[in-house]
């Protein structure tokens, strides 16, 4: 396997892609990153999404890394089509160069002018700028391009596509006659060649050929995509997966690092998460794969080539943490499920940027992907007590217990049957949340993240306003606390309530919501009644035990 030490950059950069979590090149990097480093220009034919910014970016840091000017003029300027791609290349650039001492800037529309003077003015090495922005700064003579050591078009067809071709040709003039040029385009029609001919000079030429994917190929795969902003993905992946309740899901993520780092928040939420990745040794990823086959398993978190050669046939679920880097990527990964006959299903995470890249997938499958709202908390709550109901139904039909009408008529004297059947169903609903086959803890990253929630307007119209008397979850200056007990210790509502009353000297009716996993619980109060209440519980015990109390990390 090459890895990007072959290719020839340098220990730092490698050092940031290993902590990135990088494994392999793809085919566009492996090919372009020797040709720019050895100073070449470089026309690349490739589609949205096959890795082109670590491509162009990895070998210009590294050249500028050893060629870095004193002045404070940038030293490259990377043209995209959007603001979108503008902040993602920009953020890319500041990932990778951030041990090199590297300095970037996105330059877009919609930004104050003011603003982006005073970077540009205080020094910047890399501007990543939309054209008709970036055109704006040079003739205002806050953009000097005379440091220029390379220039970069991204997504050139595209910019032509929005009309940027004179904007694109006056920046090219603008620019140092001496320097480095690389243009990247998913098609080469005869435009691109001209820009080509004449800015380019003796370019090396790559082009990635896209996989050809038969008609059809993905039909008994149910696909769906979400609109998420990236800091929520994990409160929607947890009430994602409440309602679709997978028999065994695989969750792609890209990097190494975000594979360990979603597997121990899964598993420190109640899920049966484990990761497969490539720093994984032998033996380590045979366990893994022993105990998922043996049922032990409800979420495998991989990167693409950890996942590599998978078959499981019990799988139900594919899940995108993020959009897959091409097209074919995503038909590989969504292969893996809707085998021998059965319906499998495709989720998948759409940051706002990305909307390109679902496009470019819907058009190499030539199948809509559904963009759906993300299930509301009483969208779960819904499917919860309808998991629960039918629980209840299998029992009736298979003949209840009769010695628990004893129960039931010593309580008749007191409350009509209607209540009783209404506390007996709150009974079994919280003990088994859902009915699902894993831990209910997972509902807990649903509550953690308030923005995932559906406007108020739709909360009202689907009936989800609380009852009367009680606070709604997570309302405005409420925060929750940890307490590391839940109902496997035999912790209940009043065991908590008596505790925090007691020690901290609160009255019941400033207590919030509870919520009693297997492993834990949740208690919402007041933000300026939290430390006093995690000092008081510190310092005493619950059901005669110490607990661990403290901030519930996934609200921060």
């Amino acid at each position: 396997m090459t890895t990007f030490a072959d290719l020839g950059l340098s220990a730092p950069l490698v050092e940031a892609l290993t902590a990135l979590g990088y494994e392999e090149p793809t085919p566009i990097q492996a090919d372009a990153i020797p040709a720019l480093l050895a100073g070449r220009d470089l026309l690349g034919q490739a589609a949205t999404g096959t890795g082109k910014t670590a491509a162009f970016a990895l070998p210009l840091l590294e050249r500028l890394a050893v060629t870095r000017p004193v002045s404070l003029r940038p030293a490259l300027l990377v043209l995209v089509p959007t603001r979108e791609l503008a902040m993602q290349v920009a953020e890319a650039f500041h990932r990778y160069g951030r041990a090199l001492g590297t300095s970037v800037v996105p330059i877009y529309g919609g930004q104050p002018f003011s603003a982006q003077i005073k970077i540009l003015k205080r020094g910047v090495h890399v501007v990543v700028a939309t054209p008709g922005r970036a055109l704006d700064h040079i003739r205002r003579k806050t953009l000097d391009l005379q440091g220029l050591a390379g220039i970069v078009l991204d997504e050139a067809d595209e910019m032509l596509d929005m009309g940027f071709a004179d904007e694109l040709e006056s920046i090219l003039d603008a620019a140092p006659k001496i320097r480095q040029t690389a243009l990247f385009s998913a098609t080469l029609p005869p435009r691109i060649t001209v820009i080509a001919e004449r800015h380019l000079n003796d370019p090396v030429r790559i082009r990635i050929a896209e996989e050809k994917t038969r008609a059809g190929s993905t039909a008994k795969v149910r696909q769906v995509a979400y609109l998420v902003p990236r800091a929520q993905k994990v409160a929607a992946l947890g009430r994602v997966l409440d309602i679709e309740a997978p028999a065994l899901a695989l969750v792609f993520c890209r990097t190494r690092t975000e594979v360990d780092t979603l597997t121990a928040t899964l598993g420190g939420h109640g899920f049966r998460a484990e990761a497969l990745h490539g720093g994984m040794t032998q033996d380590a990823r045979d366990r893994v794969m022993k105990r998922t086959r043996a049922g032990s398993v409800d979420l495998l978190v991989a990167t693409d080539v950890a996942a590599r050669g998978l078959d499981i046939e019990k799988l139900s679920h594919v899940v995108n943490f993020n959009v897959p880097e091409s097209p074919q990527a995503y038909v590989h990964r969504i292969g893996r499920t809707g085998r021998a006959g059965r319906e499998g299903v495709a989720i998948t995470f759409v940051e706002p940027r990305e909307h390109r890249m679902l496009r470019s997938i819907e058009g190499v499958t030539r199948q809509k992907i559904t963009v759906s709202q993300l299930p509301t908390a009483f969208d779960v709550q819904t499917r919860r007590l309808g998991v629960t109901a039918a629980s209840l139904r299998e029992t009736i039909v298979a003949g209840a217990g009769e010695h628990y009408r004893v129960a039931v008529e010593s309580l008749t004297d007191e409350f009509d049957l209607m209540t009783i059947a209404m506390a007996a169903v709150q009974l079994a609903h919280e003990r088994s949340p859902g009915g699902a086959p894993r831990d209910d803890a997972a509902l807990d990253i649903k509550v953690a993240a308030p923005r995932v929630r559906a406007p108020k307007a739709e909360r009202a119209e689907k009936g989800e306003a609380p009852e009367k008397g009680k606070r709604p979850g997570r309302t405005r200056g409420m925060s929750r606390i940890y307490i590391g007990a839940g109902r496997k210790h035999n912790l209940r509502p009043t065991d908590l309530v008596g505790a925090i009353v007691n020690e901290a000297k609160i009255a019941p009716s400033e207590i919030g919501t509870i919520e009693i996993s297997d492993k834990f619980s949740l208690v919402e109060l007041a933000e300026e009644q939290v430390e006093p209440v995690i000092r008081a519980l510190r310092a005493s015990t619950i059901k005669g035990k110490k607990l661990t109390v403290r901030r519930d990390l996934a609200n921060r």
